[in-house]
């Protein structure tokens, strides 16, 4: 990536809703090669550009982190794919599921973030977790955090991250 890519993507990170020409100036460059970078790191870098809400305005009061060992923690690639796929398919139809991947660590191979609106929602949703990707999980673990901000010391934003991207 270019300088001007770096300084862009930092912009963007701060606050993506800006126009060209104030991105620009931001910068010290002109608004046409800021459209032209834009559109190269979006085709190239950005996968796309989101909110983030307050989400205990939006009535979520949860938010869970939730660690797994699956049972095909080990073996060839051929047999996970099934489990995998099986995994993937039911996770990507739950829209409260904000974050899914395989991890390493603590004896865990799996991960995913997700919000809720209650302790009961949260319950039936593990319940339906299990019924559904239980046989493929040996053990599960989650932590709720409460979404009320009593706890929060500092609240989820990539602004942050954008404070410690370095340029090359």
């Amino acid at each position: 990536m270019r300088e001007i890519d770096w300084k862009l993507l930092s912009e963007l990170m701060k606050n993506s809703r800006r126009s060209d020409r104030e991105l620009a100036r931001a910068i010290g460059s002109s608004q046409p090669t800021i459209t032209r970078r834009r559109n190269a790191l979006e085709k190239e870098l950005i996968e796309g550009y989101t909110a983030i809400p307050r989400w205990e305005k939006l009535g979520y009061e949860i938010m869970a982190f939730t660690f797994v060992k699956t049972k095909q923690a080990l073996g060839p690639e051929e047999q996970h794919r099934p489990d995998h796929a099986k995994a993937k398919e039911w996770m990507m139809k739950q829209p409260n599921i904000i974050y899914a991947a395989g991890c390493r660590g603590m004896g865990w191979n799996g991960f995913m973030i997700s919000v809720h609106k209650s302790y009961l929602d949260f319950d039936k949703f593990m319940e339906k977790h299990n019924g559904t990707l239980g046989p493929l999980i040996d053990s599960a673990e989650t932590v709720i955090v409460s979404l009320d901000g009593r706890n929060t010391l500092k609240p989820l934003h990539f602004k942050y991250l954008e404070e410690d991207m370095r340029i090359p």
